[in-house]
């Protein structure tokens, strides 16, 4: 009689465990989102929010170093200059590393996409260092065009020369003109890193702000409108300095500023026109996420690595300051941890 109740109690349990099978193979690759009715009320006024929130961070950001640029202890070389730049170099750095990269890394290793061949390649570092050498081939042949073209012009001559061309042939000042040159390149490789600068940025503004306006869920879009308005505001003094540098005419400098401030909303907009149909883990979103993160990524690491911290950090001016060296080590380690604590917070 035991030996049959026995039996009975491990078919029973047989049956439950058979019964719930489903739910626990399901729960270790949830590919279809589980936001339910009641968890999308509220969701639209907050991305509504949202969008005003980073709108006014971005260009709060973006404008502080343009309007301060005139200020005398703001001026290029000086010290001030430097721990500012240091400070935006970092905020860049971490954006790549901390914020940026993780996400590629989570798009290409998620459980719905294939093992073959998403699993079997680290598609996320491939494509991260592809797009830091692409920025680095960018660079060099974007500067050597103007600079050839800058030597092919003709060079000015000495008003009084002028009239004696003819008895005395041309003659120019040779330090002035390598000197103006050297300023010319200067202006021309500050554009240069501006401009790549920012499409590294706004393609990641465009991926957030699409992620964002897709969420249905108001407790993460709360969290998220706090951390992406802090982590655009960092953005945007960091592009804002790089562009204040480049001295750009302002009909450029408006166009620029539009286009880093309006991204995230836009792309918040593009997420809500289109969160009925979104599915973030479908097989394609996690594909162009995980590209576009990569890519974004590796932009960002190369400029702040290279191009802003490299040529600040072996500036003879800052080398013979051991004050103002110890400063901008701890103005970048400032700028890389306050970054860092937006991923803490909830952003990225």
């Amino acid at each position: 009689m035991s030996f049959v109740l026995f039996v009975g109690k491990k078919k029973k349990m047989l049956h439950i465990f058979i019964l719930f099978l489903p739910t626990l193979v399901s729960a270790k690759c949830t590919c279809e989102s589980q936001i339910t009715d009641q968890m999308k009320h509220g969701a639209l006024e907050f991305k509504l929010i949202g969008i005003g929130s980073i709108l006014f961070a971005s260009a709060l950001g973006i404008f502080t170093p343009l309007l301060l640029k005139n200020l005398r202890a703001l001026q290029a070389e000086s010290g001030l200059h430097f721990l500012i730049k240091a400070f935006a170099a970092g905020v860049i750095l971490a954006t790549g590393f901390i914020h940026i990269l993780p996400d590629a890394f989570e798009s290409f290793t998620s459980p719905c996409l294939g093992e073959n061949p998403w699993g079997g390649f680290p598609f996320t570092g491939f494509v991260a260092m592809m797009a830091a050498i692409a920025t680095l081939m960018l660079e060099a042949l974007a500067t050597g065009y103007h600079r050839r073209a800058e030597l092919q012009k003709p060079q000015p001559l000495d008003g009084d020369e002028e009239n004696n061309v003819v008895n005395a042939g041309p003659h120019v000042h040779g330090p002035a003109i390598v000197l103006e040159r050297s300023n010319s390149s200067s202006l021309i490789r500050n554009r240069i890193i501006s401009q790549v600068l920012e499409l590294g940025i706004v393609v990641h503004s465009i991926v957030i702000g699409v992620s964002m306006g897709a969420t249905q869920s108001p407790k993460i879009i709360k969290s998220l409108i706090a951390a992406l308005s802090f982590h655009q505001f960092f953005e945007g003094i960091g592009l804002g300095g790089c562009i204040s540098e480049a001295n750009f005419k302002a009909r450029t400098i408006t166009t620029m500023v539009l286009f880093f401030s309006g991204t995230a909303p836009v792309g918040i907009a593009i997420g809500i026109v289109i969160s009925k149909s979104y599915n973030a883990y479908s097989p394609t979103a996690l594909i162009v996420q995980g590209v576009l993160n990569s890519a974004s990524a590796g932009i960002l690491i190369y400029m702040a690595l290279v191009d802003l911290l490299a040529a600040d950090f072996m500036n003879p001016k800052l080398q013979s300051n051991f004050r103002l060296q110890i400063g901008a080590n701890v103005s970048l380690l400032l700028g890389a941890c306050c970054m860092s604590l937006m991923a803490k917070w909830g952003g990225s």
